[in-house]
Order: structure tokens, then C-alpha cells, then sequence
């Protein structure tokens, strides 16, 4: 008996490990080598074709990226359910797409969702996977080849293949989800896309140190003559791809690399070069297949026509036009970046974001990086589609699915606590609005809407009462709102509305324009008509002027600070990736001459501008950059947290003295203090009390498609012509100067309803 147990005891320790290493480890053995392997994926030439049950046939990848990300969740939570990601699963198939994209293994939720939405479908959704490398490993001391890197890499790799075939346990994943994934899912997975955005710095660094590894010969990819380290890294990670899958599940599917602009194959003007920091470069026509790859290979980029858009300062592309007659530089290089490859290229990222802020700005079709309406957006991505086929590409993925609360761009992230993005929505950081879903506070509606409609506004709501004039304040996640209501209160009459955040600094008057007011201001709106209003911000507190002014204007801003009562109040303004003058370097790669110790000075636009609208989603007139609206005998104005220099709504954090601290710090405060007055007569404008009280991180938060959906399900799911939906009328704008540059914005149409220079001054 004890020899049974004995035995009985091994077996069981055997089949633990043997269980351990194959769900775990992915260890196996292939127990039929000689069986066939299969694919339904096939690329050929500069084709892909799928197999959906009736034989080979072309397939354009219409695509949409889906993030990991919800309100009140970093994505790294993977706090997506199953019943969400269903209801998205359809949302995005009644839109016309046919793949969805995701960067990362997600959460067991989100692969059976997958499953069940497509296993009795005739018309199923198609995934492309990803493989992450996280941000580290990118941006640490180790070269592509070091172990924690390339291992690393493979290891998530075979992961990854595991997963989608439902043959994989995960505990404490690294950057990924966790749990049991048991669903095969390898139905509909069309391919991998291995990698992300390359760092520049990693490419070169493994360049310069591995220079005796830019060869490898695998048994499915191998590398050119011309390949560098980099790359033969690249190769080693696609082939390990194609290996694992064909010995373990004798099956393939197609394999992409990531890349983007910053390291495309291009070489460019010395001085471009230097400018853009484009010193490195990463070139899949450098790795080929061997004839055991069935499946293929594509080529994969992230293309915004904003960034970095290097044709702009090239004599004979800048004046480069589309087939649609206009000058189009995104068009140019996205036509440049098929005609280099071999292979089909789908653009993987593409689209604009509808926030308030803006960071970047289209030279020449005003495709910005912000200050996009709904509207706009689904025109611009419409637009950019077109681009897109008309380059001769083979697919396109939107970016993005779904706003991301959790994001964070680098003209905002000094100004907000990035450990608590998850838990308000900031209008003015442009990375959290690329969706075509929207994620608005409240479980149904929003507290307020300004659409000139005072239904919501209750006696409850006013702080104060001045001349004749009483004024309403509430909140939620992502505004502030503001009714002001009196006799004389309309278009013709000018407002002003003092606002105290601090209690520390601030002043009693400002001197342009001149009015009082009863407690020492940290900002002041300025109601002056529909076309004239604004936020102004005390030059002490001007957040702007702390972080960026060196940028801007070369001058250190704090050798000489403002007062800390000082009467200036300055219009609030956000830098941009756009220089204030291209003369010296145009002049450096037309001469082929070295930068030298030129000085590079940013354009500013004016962030505080104030936009005239409805800004209720369920009107017609819907303008989601709408910031005031008039009623009768009332006007509702409604701000984003971040423009007040509140860094952590959630908790009530705002920016403390700039110039006590050198730089952002944060200060908690639980009331501020608002006022409304004409400022006639000379009399003080007296200020109320409204307490403030954050939410931590219980938010609250109701789904509603963006009218760029709407679009985007017109030009895929209804045929529309591209042409038809962002081409308003017969054609595009005359071009209107804009910028010390003198480079020239396009807008969309005579219809469109906001252009980049109604944003000016661009240069401050």
C-alpha cells in the first residue's frame, strides 16, 4: 500500500509539472511533426487575403483600436467586463468595421466576449494582437538584444499565441491580464503585430552596440544585407512567431512590426534630421520570409497627419497635392510609405482627438491634435481614410474605440497629479478624447448642459446673489458649471466673473480690463458677446508661463516673477509642437547646412478662448466644443477643470505658487470663491462661496457614441463616399495665413464650423 501511495503521490507531482509547464511555461512537445500546417490568412504581393468560407478572397482590414481603459481604472486594471465589451463588439460591427486591434493581453473577459460574439456569427469581427514591450525595457539602459528585453519579448509572444488558443493559465501577468483563458479564439485572429512605437534611442543604441548582429537566418524570416541589429532583432522575435505557432498549433497567421514616423526608413536632410530628432530608422523590407511561411507578412504604421510631419519643410513636397487637387502632406507620405514597401501596409493608428486642448496643428488640412469637434472628427477621419486608399494601402485602423480618462499628453501632464488621471475627465489633455465612444460624467446624464435650457438649474444651485443678478454653480467630473441669470444678461451685455481658487495670492483689480473686485482673483471670465469671450488668468498663476515660457520665448521665468498681487490678467494659453518660425531651418536643409546653436521658439495658441454653442448632445445644434450659451435672461458657461489649474479634481488639488516652488506643486483646497458683476460704476464685484468636496475615486459616468461614429458608420456600413463626408461643399477653403511661418491652414468647408486660426493668436 505505501509503495501504491508512493507511486500515486509521483504520478500526481508528474502531472502537476507536466500541467504547470504546458498551460503555464508553454512547454510541449510536438507529438505530430509531420502533420500540414494551415493558414486563412494569405498575403500576396501587396494584398491580404482572408478566408471566410468561401475560398481565398481580398480583404481590406477596416479597423478600430480598442484600449484597455474606463473611467475611474488605469488600463492596466483590465477592468473591462464581458457585458461591455459585447455591447462594444456590436457597436463597432454596426459601424462597418471588420477587426478590431489591441495592444496587450487583456482580461480574461475580453476573449470570452470575443468568442461568444463570433462563434455563431456569419459575420464575424477579425482581431489583430498584439505583443507589448512596456515602457521601461524602452526607455532603460539595455539594447534590444539584452535578455530582459528580446527574452522577455518572445516569451509574450508565445503567450500571446497560447492565449488565442485558449491553452494558457496566467498568474501575476507582467502587464497583462490575468486568469485562465480557455476560449480559442484563433478563429478570427488574422495576425500579430509584434512591438509598439519604436523609442528612437533604443533603435540606435542597438544599433551602435550590437554592430556584429544584423544577421539572422531562421528556419521562417530571415534578414538582408542591409538589415541592421535592430531589425535582425525584429526578425528573431517574428520568426520565434511563426515557429511556435506552425510546431505547436500547425497553424499561421500573418506577422507586422510596429513603427511610426519617428523611426520610418527614410533618410532626410541633415538638419531635418536634427530638428525632428530622426536618427534612427527601422525598415521591414530588410527581413523576408522563407518558404515556410504560408501566412505573410505587413507592414505596420501609426500615421497622424500632424505628426511629425516631416514633408512640410521639403521644397517639393510642400506644395504636394491628392487626387483630389489640394495640397496634402499626409497624403504625400502615406503614398512614400507604400511605394517603399513590398509588402501591404495597413496603417495601424490614424485620427484626431476631440478635446479641448490642442497640441499639435496640421500644416495644410486642419487635421489637428485637438480643438476638433465631434463633427470634425469623424469628417477629419473620413478624410483621412480616403488618404489612406488612395496611397494604395491595404487596411486602416481608427484610433481610437473609446476615450481613455487614465492618458496624459506633454503640453498638459505638469499640470495634473498623473496618479489620479483615472479619476476625472480633463478637456484639455488632448491623448484621453481620441474616441469615437465617449464616456460622459453622470450614470445617465450630465448635471448640466449648456444649451441655453435652464431645466436643471434649482435654487439649490445659486451661491449669490449681486445687482439684480443671482449666480448657480455645480460640477461633476469633468466641468464646471456656471448660470448667471438677470434682466440684462444676453449677448449685448458684458459680464465679468471673478474667480478665487487659492486664498493665497491673486488681486483685487485688473487693470485690463479694468474692474475690482472684493476678494484678492486668481482668474476672471470675460462674457463679451458670442465671438469675444474668454478665461483670463492672473500672470502669477499663469501655469503656462511657469512650465513653458523658456520654450516660447528663450527667458527664464523665474528670474524675474510677477508680483504675487499683481493687476495684469493675460489670456490662458497652451503650447504647441509648432515653431513660431521654419526660416532658419528651411534655410538649413535647402544650404545642406548643420543647425548650429540656432534657438527654436514654440508657437502658444489661446486655450482660454471661450466657444459659443449648444452643447447638448441630444440637440440638433450639438457642438461638443461649445463652452457658453445663452438663454432668456440667463447664460450657462461650463469650464474644464484643468483650465482653473485644478491638477486632481477628485481630491480637490489645485496648483500651489509656481514661484515658491519652482514648478507644479499641489495644494488642497475645499471652497473657492466665484462672483458676477458688470464692473460699472467702479464698484467692487463681490465674490460667494461655493464649498468643494471631491469624489475620490468613486466616478460616475454614462456611454454615448460621438457623432464622428456616425460618420464613420455612413462611409463603412452605408458605402458613403469619403469625399461625400468630409468635402462639404464643392471644395476646400482658400488657404488663410496663420503663424509667423507663414505656413497656410486649410479648412474643410465654408460650413465647417471652427477653423485653427478662429484659435489665434497662434503666436503670443
Amino acid at each position: 500500500m505505501k509503495k501504491f501511495i508512493v507511486a500515486c503521490c509521483c504520478i500526481f507531482v508528474v502531472a502537476a509539472l507536466g500541467l504547470y509547464a504546458y498551460f503555464y511555461e508553454g512547454v510541449f512537445i510536438d507529438l505530430d511533426p509531420d502533420k500540414p500546417v494551415e493558414t486563412w490568412t494569405v498575403q500576396d504581393g501587396k494584398t491580404i487575403y482572408v478566408n471566410q468560407g468561401d475560398g481565398l478572397e481580398e480583404f481590406e482590414i477596416r479597423g478600430v483600436d480598442l484600449g484597455a481603459g474606463i473611467p475611474g481604472h488605469f488600463a492596466t486594471d483590465y477592468a473591462i467586463d464581458k457585458e461591455t465589451y459585447l455591447r462594444w463588439f456590436q457597436q463597432i460591427k454596426d459601424m462597418g468595421a471588420n477587426t478590431i486591434r489591441v495592444y496587450i493581453l487583456l482580461g480574461t473577459d475580453f476573449y470570452e466576449a470575443f468568442y461568444e460574439f463570433n462563434k455563431d456569427n456569419p459575420d464575424p469581427l477579425y482581431l489583430i494582437h498584439g505583443v507589448w514591450i512596456d515602457d521601461y525595457v524602452q526607455n532603460s539602459h539595455m539594447d534590444a538584444f539584452n535578455a530582459e528585453y528580446l527574452t522577455r519579448f518572445k516569451e509574450d509572444i508565445r503567450t500571446v499565441i497560447d492565449v488565442i488558443h485558449g491553452q494558457r493559465l496566467i498568474e501575476l501577468g507582467h502587464l497583462s491580464g490575468t486568469g485562465s483563458y480557455t476560449k480559442d479564439v484563433s478563429p478570427w485572429v488574422l495576425g500579430y503585430l509584434l512591438g509598439v512605437e519604436w523609442e528612437a534611442r533604443t533603435v540606435a543604441y542597438t544599433d551602435l552596440e550590437e554592430v556584429g548582429r544584423s544577421v539572422y537566418e531562421g528556419a521562417y524570416l530571415k534578414t538582408t544585407a542591409d538589415a541592421t541589429p535592430f531589425e535582425a532583432m525584429l526578425a528573431e522575435a517574428g520568426d520565434e512567431a511563426f515557429q511556435y505557432e506552425s510546431t505547436r498549433y500547425k497553424e499561421q497567421r500573418l506577422v507586422a512590426f510596429s513603427n511610426w514616423p519617428t523611426t520610418d526608413p527614410f533618410d532626410y536632410p541633415e538638419a531635418l534630421k536634427t530638428f525632428y530628432e530622426k536618427y534612427a530608422s527601422v525598415d521591414v523590407e530588410n527581413i523576408v520570409a522563407s518558404d515556410a511561411v504560408l501566412s505573410g507578412m505587413f507592414a505596420s504604421y501609426h500615421i497622424y497627419p500632424y505628426y511629425p510631419d516631416y514633408l512640410r519643410n521639403l521644397a517639393e513636397y510642400y506644395t504636394s497635392t491628392d487626387p483630389q487637387g489640394e495640397v496634402n502632406t499626409y497624403y504625400t507620405y502615406l503614398k512614400l510609405i507604400n511605394e517603399h514597401h513590398s509588402i501591404p501596409v495597413v496603417i495601424s493608428e490614424f485620427g484626431v482627438p476631440t478635446s479641448r486642448g490642442v497640441a499639435q496643428i496640421d500644416a495644410n488640412t486642419n487635421r489637428n491634435q485637438g480643438a476638433m469637434s465631434e463633427l470634425e472628427q469623424g469628417e477629419a477621419i473620413a478624410r483621412c481614410y480616403q488618404n489612406i486608399m488612395d496611397a494604395g494601402c491595404a487596411g486602416s485602423i481608427i484610433f481610437s474605440w473609446q476615450d481613455e480618462w487614465f492618458k496624459r499628453t506633454w503640453n498638459t501632464m505638469a499640470n495634473v497629479d498623473l496618479l489620479k488621471t483615472p479619476y476625472w475627465s480633463d478637456y484639455q489633455t488632448n491623448e484621453q478624447f481620441f474616441g469615437l465612444l465617449s464616456f460622459d460624467p453622470g450614470n445617465e446624464r450630465s448635471v448640466s448642459y449648456v444649451d441655453g435650457d435652464d431645466e436643471e438649474w434649482a435654487d439649490d444651485d445659486v451661491i449669490g446673489e449681486s445687482e439684480g443678478r443671482t449666480l448657480s454653480m455645480k460640477y461633476d467630473e469633468k466641468f464646471l458649471y456656471f448660470m448667471v441669470r438677470g434682466d440684462d444678461v444676453g449677448p449685448g451685455s458684458k459680464l465679468y466673473l471673478p474667480i478665487d481658487t487659492t486664498q493665497k495670492t491673486g488681486s483685487t483689480a485688473s487693470a485690463d480690463p479694468a474692474v475690482s473686485f472684493e476678494r484678492a482673483s486668481d482668474f476672471l471670465v470675460v462674457l463679451d458677446g458670442q465671438d469675444d469671450s474668454r478665461v483670463l488668468v492672473q500672470e502669477r498663476y499663469e501655469v503656462m508661463r511657469a512650465t513653458s515660457l523658456l520654450a516660447t520665448t528663450g527667458e527664464d521665468p523665474y528670474v524675474s516673477p510677477p508680483a504675487p498681487d499683481t493687476d495684469t490678467f493675460k489670456h490662458i494659453d497652451l503650447v504647441l509642437q509648432t515653431l513660431t518660425d521654419y526660416t532658419q531651418l528651411e534655410q538649413a536643409i535647402v544650404e545642406d547646412m548643420n543647425l548650429g546653436e540656432n534657438e527654436f521658439f514654440f508657437q502658444t495658441y489661446e486655450t482660454g478662448k471661450l466657444t459659443y454653442g449648444d452643447a447638448n448632445p441630444s440637440h440638433e445644434a450639438f457642438d461638443s466644443m461649445a463652452d457658453f450659451c445663452y438663454g432668456d435672461g440667463f447664460v450657462e458657461i461650463k469650464l474644464p477643470w484643468q483650465l482653473l489649474n485644478f491638477s486632481n479634481p477628485s481630491e480637490m488639488q489645485i496648483h500651489d505658487d509656481y514661484y515658491e516652488h519652482y514648478g507644479v506643486e499641489n495644494m488642497q483646497i475645499d471652497r473657492m470663491y466665484v462672483g458676477v458683476g458688470d464692473g460699472s460704476d467702479g464698484q467692487a464685484i463681490p465674490l460667494f462661496e461655493k464649498p468643494l468636496k471631491g469624489w475620490g475615486t468613486k466616478v460616475t459616468y454614462h456611454e454615448r457614441l460621438k457623432e464622428s461614429y456616425y460618420v464613420v458608420q455612413r462611409m463603412w456600413a452605408e458605402g458613403v463616399a469619403p469625399e461625400d463626408l468630409w468635402r462639404v461643399d464643392a471644395g476646400a477653403d482658400e488657404a488663410v495665413p496663420a503663424g509667423a511661418d507663414g505656413a497656410y491652414f486649410y479648412g474643410f468647408s465654408a460650413d465647417s464650423t471652427r477653423k485653427i486660426s478662429e484659435l489665434a493668436p497662434l503666436v503670443q
